[in-house]
């Protein structure tokens, strides 16, 4: 039996063989492309072959492509552990033609290699073709059908016609189209799970008998923002083969999770849950076992290739995942984070195949972790307002709780619909199914409209503009171009005269501006017209163009003219805070370890930011021995050098590459302490970079880390300074010293020493304040003890306390418990910010004989005080925002409490 390395090996190895260039996956994080949240097919990558902005040195490729669908039309969450064979995260087998063959090829060859090499029964074999949509203007593809009678052995009646939904495939919303061709395997009639109910097995049916393998999709139209369909300048071939359902077949099993992509997964879940898998459908603990290693794929690969948790787009739909996920765990009566354990395990099986994922396992098991000690605390908070839900619908008498409140579960606490549902069923509780789905469905259009706009903005034009030549920015400050055209509302102009004051976006022939990449900033500058001057704020990369924005003044420009481009100075400020960037990376894997990779970074003329992957914050010590290690290479005036090579080859040297950018067959490879670009094994340090540099470390002048913080789980971010603004920041410090000194009236060596004194001193006083607030806090409460009034055995303390410590009033609460074994007890205080505390407690005897609890207390009363609140039975707490109003909220807590004790 062929294991699914062999399998993937054997398809690549196939296409190899018929000329096909292997070419690594690419990241399922899109590096450059706003119409997609994630990677979701192998063609992802040649998006711009296809519209032909770009062009590489090979017209056939082959690869095993990481793909996530989780979103947009392309969207299988729903389905995933329901069912054998949908995921989120998946491999695609897939090969390419840029106008090179097209049907004829791609047909002949995907049935040499299913029926030929991997032996596939041809009798349980069918082919689809697009069948035709007329409000495309499309045609059916007859093409296709007369192709597979011409290279298979398939009869006419299992080459069936399908329409769009199936048989047309479109990479998103807008971009490369065109007709495909699948082919779908016959698992046998014992496969189908819709026994007992009126149904016929069929291609594309609702049962499982039939399974989808591959799909040829030949690529001739783009789709446009206006949804109108045009010819491509060449047709190509892009064909996707799932690489799990493929081995599953092979392998003979009757389930993806059965082979041996998911078994070793499957085990050490059962490992860490003590639970057994029985791969029964519909069974709840089996669900839930293929739920979480179908996510933990989806979440390794994506948080190794930059992608992390958050609160919007990519982010989002991670910590969706991750929450989903951790919910099934609670199935398995998990309710401690496990699922980072299941990592380790991912990367044995992968990590070979994806090289990434080793050096990246540490970073991505904290991450994951993170996220799972932070749900568990959020699910019992969105149980809480479950339970809060559901007491309100019950004093309505109702049966369904609302659309709205299902929705903010799912939004806000990451609920599943269908948890909401199992949730509600206990109660007795139907959902509004239609009202919440309503309310996704608004959501999504929110979603697609602003995705369209940035697509309209940063896509759309790219391939329309002329390329230019950049090479100088590197070299010059100043540069000599002629104008080629100009970007104005969304329109590219190739000709007549630039409009009199107006914003704009010049396009040149050549530039010596850098265009924003790798997290430096676009240069900004002027370009000098007869007279005139035209202020650039602002650099871009559009498709191959390098865009200039600015404003034009009152005199025309006419396209075709010859300016010339000068570079603001502050560029130099840039590059020192660019190299030191570098220094810092090296300087950080040095205190910290190789784990600290970089995952981001901005560089601008008057900082330097850089996030990297950590799990905690750095100390004092490691702070000030990373400052000790730039400040060691600065004064060293190591030489700064480049050199492009193939990236493969950038590699083998270990150099470094940024995960959140992409990179083509050739890289330019910065090197640090290296004295020419052949030597590059003599520096210390290597990166992928195509930002612009100081010749010499010492150009930097100097380095200081300014703040060390958090931006997202299991990733820190340094600002730091160099040069120009860290000489200013001193020269202000200093300032700020000097005026210190002036108050403290103490010399600089002297005002640490007076500062510590005086903060010395705040504390004795406070401590002594503590005393006489205690001693005015006890004295109140027994008083108020004393003139408690009883109903039966129970005492009722209502009353004000003076202003105090939260942890000093808790603690006198628990002494009336102790004195007054049978009590109900309310007190308030103003704070110092002139709002309100109050405080409820109820001890176990009323809670069970009289239903009388802490929380039903506050949130009668803290409305009266403009606030709201609540707790456990035995202890509640509230906050308002009107003191004045205390003796009547004190006075409606006796009535509260009188009624439910009589």
């Amino acid at each position: 039996m062929l294991t699914s390395q062999e399998i993937r090996q054997g398809f690549i190895e196939f296409f190899k063989q018929k000329g096909h260039t292997f070419v690594a996956s690419s990241s399922v994080v899109p590096l450059d492309d706003p119409t997609l949240l994630f990677t979701n097919a192998g063609m992802n990558q040649y998006k711009d072959i296809f519209l032909g902005s770009e062009k590489r040195d090979y017209s056939r490729a082959v690869n095993s492509q990481k793909c996530i669908r989780v979103s947009g039309k392309h969207n299988d969450l729903e389905e995933v552990g329901k069912d054998t064979y949908h995921h989120t995260f998946f491999e695609m087998l897939g090969n390419w033609s840029f106008g090179d063959y097209f049907k004829d090829e791609a047909i002949a060859w995907a049935w040499e290699l299913f029926t030929k090499v991997w032996k596939f029964d041809p009798e349980r074999l069918w082919a689809s073709v697009f069948g035709g949509d007329p409000t495309d203007g499309v045609e059916a593809d007859t093409e296709s059908e007369a192709l597979w009678l011409k290279n298979s052995s398939l009869p006419t009646e299992r080459i069936l016609r399908f329409g769009k939904k199936d048989n047309f495939w479109e990479m998103g919303e807008i971009g490369p189209c065109g007709p495909c061709s699948e082919i779908h395997y016959d698992l046998g009639p014992e496969n189908c799970d819709k026994k007992g109910v009126k149904h016929e097995c069929c291609v594309n049916g609702d049962c499982g008998r039939f399974i989808e393998l591959w799909n040829l999709v030949f690529i001739q139209y783009n789709r446009d923002e206006t949804g109108q369909l045009k010819e491509l300048p060449s047709k190509h071939v892009d064909t996707g083969a799932g690489l799990e359902r493929i081995v599953a077949v092979l392998q003979n099993q009757p389930s993806n999770y059965d082979t041996d992509l998911f078994k070793p997964l499957l085990d050490k879940i059962a490992e860490l849950t003590g639970k057994t898998y029985s791969a029964q459908i519909g069974n709840q603990v089996d669900n839930a076992f293929r739920v979480i290693a179908d996510h933990v794929r989806m979440l390794t690969f994506s948080i190794t290739d930059g992608s992390l948790p958050s609160n919007d787009g990519r982010g989002y739909v991670l910590r969706r995942i991750l929450r989903r996920a951790t919910r099934f765990g609670q199935l398995l009566d998990m309710h401690e984070p496990f699922i980072y354990k299941l990592v380790p395990t991912l990367v044995e099986q992968m990590g070979e195949v994806y090289p990434e994922l080793p050096g990246r396992a540490q970073h991505v098991g904290n991450v994951i972790k993170a996220e799972e000690k932070s749900f568990i605390k959020t699910l019992e908070r969105g149980i809480s307002i479950f339970e809060a839900d559901v007491r309100e619908i019950s004093e309505k008498k109702l049966s369904q709780l609302p659309g709205d409140k299902a929705f903010r579960l799912y939004d806000t606490y990451g609920f599943p619909l269908d948890l909401t549902q199992l949730m509600a069923q206990e109660k007795k509780l139907t959902v509004d199914v239609k009202g919440f789905e309503e309310l996704m469905e608004q959501q999504r259009k929110r979603a697609q409209a602003a995705q369209k706009n940035a697509i309209y903005q940063a896509d759309a034009l790219s391939y329309q503009l002329p390329a230019t030549d950049d090479t100088q920015k590197y070299h010059s400050h100043t540069l000599n171009a002629r104008l080629l055209g100009y970007v104005h509302e969304d329109q590219y102009i190739d000709e007549g005269a630039v409009p009199k004051n107006t914003n704009v976006g010049l396009i040149f022939d050549r530039t010596c501006a850098y265009a924003e990449a790798g997290g430096q900033v676009g240069d900004n500058g002027t370009i000098a017209y007869g007279s005139s001057t035209f202020v650039f704020e602002d650099t871009i990369k559009a498709g191959a163009a390098v865009v200039h924005f600015g404003s034009t003044e009152s005199d025309q420009i006419t396209i075709g003219s010859e300016m010339t481009i000068n570079i603001d100075p502050a560029r130099l400020d840039t590059q020192r805070n660019h190299t030191a960037t570098h220094l810092l990376q090296w300087a950080l894997q040095k205190v910290l370890g190789d784990h600290a990779h970089q995952e981001g970074s901005l560089v601008c003329a008057d900082y330097l930011r850089f996030d990297f992957t950590h799990s905690q914050a750095l100390s004092a010590e490691q702070i000030e021995q990373v400052e000790k290690l730039v400040h060691q290479k600065i004064a060293e005036a190591a030489p700064v050098t480049f050199t492009v090579m193939p990236i493969d080859q950038a590699r083998e040297l270990g150099a470094m590459a940024l995960f959140s950018e992409k990179y083509g067959e050739h890289v330019r490879v910065l090197a640090i302490g290296s004295e020419t670009p052949d030597q590059l094994e003599e520096a210390f340090s290597r990166e992928f970079c195509g930002g612009t540099h100081v010749n010499n470390t010492s150009e930097i002048g100097g380095f200081k880390i300014t703040r060390e913080e958090s931006v997202a789980t299991g990733v820190r971010r340094i600002t730091a300074l160099t040069g120009r603004a860290l000489n200013e920041m001193l020269h202000l410090r200093n300032k700020q010293m000097d005026q210190l000194g002036q108050i403290l009236k103490a010399s600089p060596e002297q005002i640490i020493n007076r500062v510590a004194a005086l903060l010395d001193e705040n504390k004795k006083l406070k401590k002594q304040l503590q005393k006489g607030t205690a001693a005015d806090l006890k004295t109140t409460v027994e008083q108020l003890l004393e003139k408690a009034p009883s109903v039966g055995s129970a005492r009722i303390i209502v009353g004000s306390l003076p202003t105090a410590p939260v942890d000093a009033i808790r603690t006198q609460i628990d002494w009336l418990r102790k004195k007054a074994p049978s009590s109900v007890t309310v007190l308030a205080c103003a704070t110092e910010e002139n709002k309100v505390l109050l405080f409820a407690a109820v001890t176990d005897d009323l809670i069970k004989g009289k239903t009388l609890k802490a929380g039903d207390v506050v949130k009668a009363i803290a409305p009266i005080v403009g606030g709201g609140g609540g707790g456990r039975p035995q202890m509640a707490q509230a906050g308002g925002k009107n003191p004045e109003k205390i003796d009547d909220a004190l006075a409606a807590a006796k009535d509260f409490i009188n009624k439910k004790l009589s």
